[in-house]
């Protein structure tokens, strides 16, 4: 989450090949104490860098991946890579079509987006109007990238509050779903009223794409949830196991999906140590849920003495029972432990690195970059690699500030807010069998099954 756009200037590419020289030989310890010697860890190798392009140059948000693409959201619209080659990967398409966040989910050749700025109306030239205009347009676009160089404009569905998150669920074969999750109501917002305890369920007919709708908006918390929970920031689902995972501002939750428009809450805890549940990953078993903690909303330095190893960070909680009958038990957190003084540093997001039978994460920490965490034991999770571009190590290097980090087909692909698309590659021996499982497309917060070579 960031609460306003943080844009920024493309690099310049004298400027891309001086930065990659700079990430490839060791570095010096600047005086200031940075987080380390070293821009990454010897088990972490970065190989590419795609700066931004100059049509979509505002905050880049999240990814999405199908064959051999990775789509970039960000707060002007997205950017599709064809990243048959990771070691160069190529601009294939910009598309201009602002509403921010930016959020992302591919299903087949449907692209959503989640727009979660108001617009004058749905439409991709639409210019900003305020949350109190009765009018505007907040909710998800629905494209067609059946053709990748040249995506089309399918539709908008309007939800109340905006899209700030987006998950795709699967469905059968005449229709598929989408979660929406958003915030922050208010009395003086008419698409947006208080108390806003629910999401919207989006139904889409894959016959006619163009005629998704909102099915339902099923309040999750009708007693009015913890703190100031109102709706929730994103949902994980586990569609083999009919189970969803919601971080929900003040509660994390657990919800049994198999009636997936109408989902039914089965857990809810809180933790007096976090701010803002942010985000939620399943273990490939589903007996483990890691939960992020978004303290300061991504946008405050946490990654630090002061603030401590137990706030800002993830909460790995074991599952205990099967399926609808799941309960939550807390087992530690993690947090990593590189201070990162007044740079913006938290917990967000990121996804399972398919080694079979182990729990291996790859995540986002913004300006604390990429950390690569083994939490098989939840009790005991640690840091086993990590990627931190930092001028205070460097000053030749950009500081890295990244909102996505996810493994794909073997490789990890950061969306970097300023620097672009990174591509890094794990030479880890204890994760080499992850290069055996390929996706056909893979939604991070619709988690696969995996195992070697599926």
């Amino acid at each position: 989450m960031r609460t306003s756009p943080r844009g920024a200037a493309a690099l310049a590419t004298a400027a891309a090949a001086a930065l990659l020289a700079g990430l490839l030989g060791p570095a010096t310890a600047h005086a200031d104490t940075p987080p380390s010697d070293a821009v990454s860890s010897d088990n972490v190798e970065h190989i590419a860098n795609v700066p931004k392009p100059e049509a979509v140059s505002n905050t880049n948000s999240d990814l999405a991946f199908t064959g051999d693409y990775a789509i970039g959201g960000n707060y002007d619209g997205f950017v599709i890579y064809d990243v048959s080659e990771p070691e160069a990967p190529q601009v294939v398409s910009e598309v201009l079509c602002p509403g921010g966040q930016g959020d992302v989910a591919v299903s087949g050749d449907l692209l959503y987006f989640a727009v979660d700025y108001p617009r004058a109306g749905d439409e991709c030239g639409a210019p900003s109007v305020s949350a109190t205009d009765p009018d505007g347009f907040e909710g998800v676009r629905v494209f067609d990238i059946s053709d990748k160089a040249d995506p089309q404009y399918v539709s908008a569905v309007r939800t109340d509050c905006g899209s700030h998150t987006l998950t795709l669920v699967p469905g059968d074969e005449e229709r598929e779903y989408v979660y929406v999750s958003s915030y922050s109501p208010s009395a003086s917002f008419p698409n947006c009223q208080p108390p806003h305890d629910k999401i919207s369920v989006i139904e889409v007919p894959l016959d006619d794409p163009a005629s998704a709708a909102v099915a339902n908006e099923p309040v999750l918390f009708p007693d009015g949830g913890n703190r100031s929970t109102t709706g929730c920031h994103d949902i994980t689902v586990f569609p083999s196991k009919d189970l969803a995972a919601g971080a929900c501002m003040g509660d994390g939750i657990l919800m049994d999906i198999a009636d997936p428009v109408n989902p039914v809450v089965t857990e809810v805890v809180q933790d007096e140590n976090f701010a803002f549940w942010h985000s939620a990953t399943f273990t490939n078993d589903a007996k483990t849920v890691l939960f992020t903690d978004e303290l300061g909303g991504g946008g405050a330095p946490t990654c630090t003495e002061e603030i401590g190893p137990e706030r800002g960070a993830n909460a790995i909680y074991t599952l205990e029972g099967d399926g609808a009958d799941s309960t939550l038990e807390f087992a530690s957190y993690f947090k990593i432990d590189r201070h990162q003084g007044d740079q913006v540093c938290v917990a967000h997001n990121g996804s399972l690195i398919p080694v079979p039978g182990k729990n291996y994460f790859v995540q986002s920490w913004y300006q604390g970059g990429i950390s690569v965490i083994d939490f098989k034991d939840p009790e005991n999770p640690r840091e086993i690699g990590y990627f931190d571009a930092d001028s205070r190590i460097d000053p030749d290097i950009q500081d890295n500030d990244t909102w996505s980090t996810y493994y794909y087909n073997g490789y990890v692909y950061s969306s970097d807010i300023e620097r672009g698309l990174d591509v890094l590659k794990l030479t880890d021996p204890r994760l080499r069998v992850a290069e055996k499982v390929t996706y056909d497309e893979f939604n991070p917060q619709t988690q696969p099954v995996y195992r070697p070579g599926r």
